[in-house]
């Protein structure tokens, strides 16, 4: 103890007063961002950007201030899915974000390139690195609930988001899939080591409702997102249909005039918060 540098990080004593590290970092000086929410899956190809794309159409049609940070550096594709084809602007290190028709303030990748088929070939750092700067580097202004669209899986980017964005809880999306248990139990542990809440389950193709008789059928099995949220204690459950229109919305660029009610239970559970609902008062 007498050579001791009060340097922790390079310390292997256990002398009772090492601290944990906070590694959150602020946003821009001129956003103010009440409360957030990220979007997570084990795995690609479930529908996250279309869940995102939900909670951020149902926030902003019940008058919140809404943004979504599209952290899903190389496979961006909010954008396409609100219509949105502008380039942010910005000076002096200072980005702007775009904003969609109904108002949705959202910065992604492809709001940076030239043409939206450019790919980014980029480490894992240099990629964590940007999603960063969207949250730092951005004028956001004024956000009642910011989603932000994570890539899939619990590598760098998950990690330095949970890790420096302060997060008020997890939405897991997933599918009705037999492995669909091993995925949501990674992202649940995953969430629960960065002390995030976990707020609701949304298994997305859930069913399909037949248009001439009104029944479902499950056609990639039995639904289970009921019976993992109760096992892992998960809030809320949304099962999200398996709905040609919507998927055709999304690839017009119309997504905001697509029916919401199928994200309501998770959308409620992430708005337990006094602030939001005092300003919904």
């Amino acid at each position: 103890m007498a050579d001791c540098t009060h340097d922790c990080s390079t310390c292997s004593s256990n002398c009772g007063t090492r601290s944990k590290t906070s590694f959150i970092k602020s946003p821009h000086r001129e956003s103010h961002i009440r409360r957030v929410v990220a979007v997570t899956s084990g795995k690609g190809g479930v529908g996250k950007s279309l869940v995102v794309s939900l909670l951020a159409v149902r926030a902003q049609a019940m008058g919140l201030r809404t943004a979504i940070l599209d952290a899903d550096i190389t496979g961006p594709s909010i954008p396409r899915a609100f219509g949105v084809r502008e380039l942010a602007t910005g000076t002096d290190g200072n980005i702007r974000p775009v904003v969609t028709r109904t108002g949705i303030k959202l910065i992604s990748m492809n709001n940076l390139l030239e043409h939206e088929d450019d790919p980014v070939v980029w480490r894992g750092a240099l990629i964590a690195g940007a999603t960063l700067q969207f949250w730092t580097d951005v004028v956001w202004g004024d956000v009642d609930i910011m989603f932000i669209d994570m890539p899939p899986g619990t590598g760098d980017v998950p990690l330095s988001v949970f890790q420096s964005i302060p997060i008020s809880g997890a939405v897991v999306v997933t599918t009705p899939q037999s492995l669909v248990e091993m995925i949501v139990k990674k992202n649940v542990n995953m969430a629960r080591m960065m002390d995030v809440p976990v707020l609701g389950l949304a298994e997305n193709m859930s069913y399909f409702a037949c248009p001439d008789c009104g029944k479902r059928h499950e056609i990639f099995g039995e639904s289970k997102a009921a019976a993992l949220a109760e096992k892992y204690a998960i809030p809320a459950v949304s099962r999200i249909p398996l709905d040609p229109s919507l998927t055709a919305l999304a690839d017009m660029g119309r997504v905001e005039e697509a029916d919401t009610d199928c994200i309501a239970e998770i959308f409620a559970e992430a708005m337990q918060s006094r602030l939001i609902e005092d300003r919904l008062k």
